[in-house]
Formats: C-alpha cells, sequence, structure tokens
C-alpha cells in the first residue's frame, strides 16, 4: 500500500496585481526563475495573461500576469480592465503588489476596494521593492498595508515582503501561496514555464526591447505583431535558422523617428538585443526582420486593436 503520510498534491493559480510598475512581473520571473513576463521599468507593458510556472515536488503554481489594473482613459485601457477582473475570478489566490518605498495612494485604494469585493478569494499582500527602503519605513508600509485592508472591511490572509531583485523571501512567498491552492494534480506537464503561444512571448520581447530607453511618450503607443516565424529551407538539420518577421506598429508618424534613430541605428539595437532573447527563449538561431509602421491611432479603434491581438 502507498504511504499515506505525503500531503496531497495542490495545484492551481495566482495571479499578482497592483497599479503600474509595482514590481508584478519582476516577481512572476523571480518565483519561475527564467524570464517570462516581460519587465520594463516603464509602467503598463504587460497585456497579455502570461502563466509562469512554479513546480514543486507537492505542488504547481501556476502564475497568471494580469496587466496593471488602472483607472481607463482610452478603449484599451477599459478593455486591459476587464481582462483584470475575469482573470480575478478564475484565480484562487490574488496577490497585491505593493512597492515599499512609495506611500499607498488612491491607485492601491482603487485596486484594494475591488479586491474588498471578490470575498471568497484569499488575498496575499506583497511588499515588493523592500531592498529599497529602511527597515523602519518597511515596517510602517506592513502596518500601512494592514490597515489598508481592515478600513475595507477584510483581513489578507498573508502579508509578505519581498525584493525580487535580491531574491529575498521569494522562495518564502511561494510557500506561503502553495497551501492556499485547491488539492489536484499538476495542470501543466513538468517542462512547461509558460503556456502563452510562442509568437506572443517573441512579440513581448521585441516590444520590450524596443521600449527601453525610448522616451515617456512612447509607452503605449507600441504593438508587436509577430507576422510569420517559419524554419528556413534547405539548412542541414544541425544548423537550423528560424525566419521571424515581425511588424513594430506606432500611432503617429511622429513616432517613427524615434523608435528607429539616426541611420536607423536604434532599430538595429533593438533588433539584436531581442533576437538575442528570443534565440535563449526558442533554443535556435533566429534571422529577425523588423518593420516599423504606422496605424493611426490603434489604441482608440476597435477594428485595429482587434487586428492587433486585443
Amino acid at each position: 500500500p502507498e504511504a499515506t503520510d505525503a500531503p496531497p498534491h495542490r495545484s492551481g493559480f495566482a495571479c499578482f496585481v497592483g497599479r503600474p510598475n509595482a514590481g508584478k512581473s519582476t516577481l512572476t520571473n523571480a518565483l519561475v526563475g527564467t524570464k517570462v513576463a516581460i519587465t520594463s521599468n516603464r509602467p503598463q507593458t504587460t497585456r497579455h495573461t502570461v502563466r509562469g510556472i512554479v513546480h514543486r515536488p507537492e505542488a504547481q503554481l501556476v502564475l497568471v500576469d494580469t496587466p496593471g489594473l488602472h483607472k481607463p482613459r482610452t478603449l484599451l485601457g477599459e478593455r486591459l480592465n476587464d481582462v483584470v477582473r475575469t482573470t480575478w475570478a478564475e484565480v484562487d489566490v490574488i496577490g497585491f503588489c505593493l512597492p515599499a518605498d512609495q506611500k499607498l495612494g488612491p491607485g492601491d485604494r482603487f485596486i484594494a476596494a475591488e479586491l474588498a469585493a471578490m470575498k471568497k478569494k484569499s488575498k496575499v499582500a506583497v511588499v515588493t521593492k523592500t531592498d529599497l527602503v529602511d527597515s523602519e519605513t518597511l515596517a510602517k508600509q506592513l502596518l500601512a498595508v494592514d490597515r489598508l485592508a481592515q478600513d475595507l472591511g477584510f483581513e489578507w490572509t498573508e502579508i509578505v515582503p519581498v525584493s525580487a531583485v535580491g531574491d529575498q523571501q521569494v522562495r518564502l512567498l511561494a510557500d506561503l501561496l502553495v497551501p492556499l491552492l485547491p488539492e489536484g494534480p499538476p495542470l501543466y506537464p513538468d517542462g512547461d514555464l509558460t503556456d502563452e503561444p510562442e509568437q506572443v512571448m517573441v512579440a513581448e520581447l521585441i516590444r520590450e526591447a524596443a521600449l527601453e530607453g525610448v522616451r515617456d511618450e512612447l509607452p503605449h503607443s507600441i504593438a508587436v505583431v509577430v507576422e510569420e516565424m517559419i524554419p528556413r529551407e534547405g539548412r542541414p538539420a544541425d544548423k537550423p535558422l528560424l525566419d521571424i518577421h515581425a511588424n513594430v506598429f506606432l500611432e503617429r508618424p511622429s513616432q517613427k523617428g524615434i523608435v528607429i534613430g539616426p541611420q536607423g541605428k536604434r532599430l538595429k539595437e533593438v533588433g539584436t538585443k531581442s533576437r538575442k532573447h528570443i534565440e535563449a527563449l526558442l533554443g535556435t538561431p533566429v534571422y529577425l526582420d523588423l518593420h516599423v509602421k504606422v496605424a493611426k491611432d490603434w489604441q482608440r479603434d476597435p477594428k485595429a486593436l482587434r487586428r492587433l491581438g486585443f
């Protein structure tokens, strides 16, 4: 007979929420241990529900990365918020990320109020970026976070301080999330780190590279669509090459110069940088063909939004 003292296997979904740039994607990556969600130091870069998967002998934690919830200003913003609420309804645990180095603001209260309405969910407060503050500031923030829930009439299941950058407490966070999952077999095979189609991930990597170092007016107005990924014909089996054709869409002609740069230098850098990440992700050499196009005001145009995958 099998030993009965082994704890039952648990598996389920968790998502991190928080105002833009609260450290959600960085935390997802730290937990999974590879680069899955895109991280960028500008807010509002995650658009797709990328799932990272934490495999443990006794549990499988599937992380669903939602876009930051914020007060919508455009059609895209509203669409993003709908995605967030739908995702919350489907997960087992919600982790609310609050940066240690920023005072709680209206954005945090807006999210906490939404969470308060989700009566049955386990809600974990994750105080991120603890490496940026001293212990006194951290203690004050932990108290403020505790009070935030009390004011809204609910209680956090756990309050965990972490620094994903310094890798502090990240394992502890996983240890605390696992018992909150329902019992059940693994949902994904052991090797899977994410179930996003490769094309979407490739597009995200290109988008991340395109955003880096660009002036602040661009973050929202870049969308990347991978048109095709095809193995180059006539290559020997031990030297494959994958041809990737992708378009970078901007809203206005004036933005083209920013992304392309003088003599196309900037676009070349974007290509080189994203190609390295793509090759690491896919484990195969890649030829990347990038084109910059203008899709006028795509954020406000439902047809364009659909074409670009939202």
